[in-house]
């Protein structure tokens, strides 16, 4: 711990106060870049043939991954990605120091599933005076860019909450315009298959994707098909989404189930409802993390965080980085520490006046409507992408 504040406060020196060196020198503050050395560092001889104060162009490959946004945060960028075509799977970015913070940050407790309220999309568009479409795929950018440093940090588990039911209820033009940037991103998530299939990532979608465009459900089924036996990781993207909806859903699945015979009353428990989520193939989050400085969930994993570390930020989602998510790391370890064990709270087992033999018919009753749920989810999603079958 003491290594980890020593290092943050030798982090925090270098900070500027951009706004001043912009009125200072005319320069919106991005544009500043600013270069520091360890205390070990010694001082190369300049090149022959460059200026005082001009770096070479060998030299300045290896200083373009850090800059200064008007937080005083460095910007990072890996070549061909946040500058080039948006792609879903990047190289890490991470420096030195950042992999030195992950090694301390292992000391203790990683969360094992994360999920992200990606707010703050519009509000960065209108700071930077840009289109609110351009702020939406900055915000795409951003989560391809965490998505990373959330393996780097060893986080195998991922949800992120795209797109609410509740954002149906804005102007057809910025309705389009989200729809139209989750074809271009789904078609390219669809494009980079091998990346995904050598990572390991399997990619789940929870929500009513029966509100959406036709084609758009193609391209998620397709995804979701084509990833499911990936096991390295998994990204559970919340797209036409909510949890009232999931509930709703859950309870209609149980009770169509009841009304065929599949079910008996006795069956109908917590567990169950739970297996017919949305999300009943992942695990609970560990850690909820949402920007842009609102302090609610808006609908999101109600059910399922029960247990879950909220961490709340004032950063939009486009500005988020690396240091804010060891932070966010950070203060659930505290967390963790302080509830102890993870916070999990112990079932006790209640005695059932029912025989075994009652119960292992329960249990078997329980699977069959499970498994025939499972069957015609699968179904579905084969017929979407207009397959014959994908089993393998």
């Amino acid at each position: 711990v003491s290594s980890f504040v020593s290092l943050v406060r030798f982090r925090f020196s270098f900070q500027i106060d951009t706004n001043q060196l912009s009125e200072q020198h005319g320069r919106p503050s991005s544009q500043h870049r600013l270069r520091f050395r360890g205390p070990t560092c010694s001082r190369r001889p300049r090149e022959s043939g460059h200026k005082k104060g001009e770096i070479s162009p060998e030299r300045r490959g290896s200083l373009s991954l850090i800059g200064w946004n008007e937080n005083g945060f460095e910007t990072m960028s890996s070549p061909g990605s946040s500058n080039g075509v948006a792609t879903w799977v990047r190289e890490s970015n991470l420096l030195w120091y950042h992999r030195w913070v992950i090694r301390v940050l292992k000391a203790g407790p990683i969360p094992q599933h994360v999920a992200f309220i990606m707010d703050g999309n519009r509000r960065f568009a209108q700071k930077e005076n840009i289109a609110k479409a351009e702020g939406h795929s900055k915000g795409f950018d951003k989560l391809s860019e965490t998505l990373q440093w959330c393996q780097d940090i060893g986080i195998r588990e991922v949800t992120v909450y795209a797109f609410s039911i509740e954002n149906f209820k804005r102007t057809k033009e910025e309705v389009d315009t989200l729809m139209s940037l989750a074809r271009e991103k789904f078609r390219k998530l669809l494009e980079e298959r091998d990346k995904l299939h050598e990572r390991g990532i399997c990619i789940r979608i929870i929500g009513n994707t029966a509100l959406l465009p036709e084609d758009i459900q193609r391209f998620l089924a397709e995804a979701v098909l084509i990833t499911r036996n990936n096991t390295k990781a998994f990204l559970n993207v919340a797209f036409s989404y909510t949890s009232r909806d999931e509930m709703a859903h859950s309870i209609r699945t149980v009770a169509e189930g009841f009304a065929q015979g599949k079910l008996q009353q006795d069956d109908i428990d917590e567990e169950l409802l739970s297996r017919c989520m949305y999300t009943k193939h992942g695990t609970n989050p560990d850690l909820l993390v949402r920007t842009s400085g609102e302090v609610r969930l808006s609908d999101f994993l109600t059910w399922q965080s029960e247990s879950t570390v909220i961490y709340f930020t004032e950063t939009l989602w486009p500005d988020f980085n690396v240091w804010q998510l060891f932070g966010a790391v950070f203060y659930y370890q505290r967390c963790h520490w302080q509830l102890g064990a993870g916070g999990k709270r112990e079932i006790e087992a209640i005695e059932c006046e029912s025989s075994v033999t009652d119960e292992k018919e329960r249990e078997e009753r329980v699977r069959r409507f499970l498994d025939d749920v499972e069957r015609r989810d699968h179904e579905s999603l084969v017929k979407l992408t207009g397959a014959i079958s994908l089993e393998e």
